[in-house]
């Protein structure tokens, strides 16, 4: 209405967990929200006529507890919906999920280091992961295993106080 946003829904998550940022799976159905107070992702279902967010588990990102402080910060799905990805700051590393159920549940394949600090953002574009590392001052590209999800480092580029990755 004359260009003023208006609310139309909300959605409750779990409190305390401090929803960072949210990715939609391609098949539409599915959105997947990245916790940064806990170290954990939110699958939800997403109903696009009615607005509507569901959320129905909560992931978490690491294989184990924390080995220190753990802020999960970006998320990205695979233009075919099989993989999500998540970077986590402190940690510095990005783990990899495998898309289960149709889109309803996130399995953890396992997790590899960002190749540098504090990792900001991700995005995924042609087979590649690509990470901005604000601390270490660069953006590292990864190639990514089609069968498995995994990103193996390809190369970085420096860039100081890197904090968000676009893909145009």
């Amino acid at each position: 209405r004359d260009g003023i946003p208006v609310l139309h829904r909300e959605s409750a998550l779990r409190p305390g967990s401090g929803p960072r940022h949210l990715a939609f799976h391609p098949g539409g159905g599915h959105a997947y929200v990245v916790n940064e107070l806990t170290p954990t992702v939110t699958v939800c279902r997403w109903d696009a006529p009615d607005g509507s967010l569901k959320p129905l588990a909560e992931v978490p990102v690491l294989p184990g507890a924390p080995a220190g402080d753990a802020y999960p910060s970006g998320i990205a799905v695979s233009p075919d919906g099989r993989f999500v990805w998540t970077a986590t700051r402190g940690e510095d590393v990005l783990s990899v999920f495998a898309v289960e159920g149709g889109g309803e549940a996130l399995r953890l394949v396992g997790t590899v280091s960002c190749a540098g600090r504090w990792p900001r953002a991700l995005a995924e574009g042609d087979g590649f992961l690509y990470v901005a590392n604000e601390r270490s001052g660069d953006v590292t590209w990864f190639a990514l295993d089609r069968a498995t999800g995994l990103p193996r480092r390809g190369g970085s580029i420096r860039v100081p106080a890197a904090s968000c990755v676009v893909l145009g």
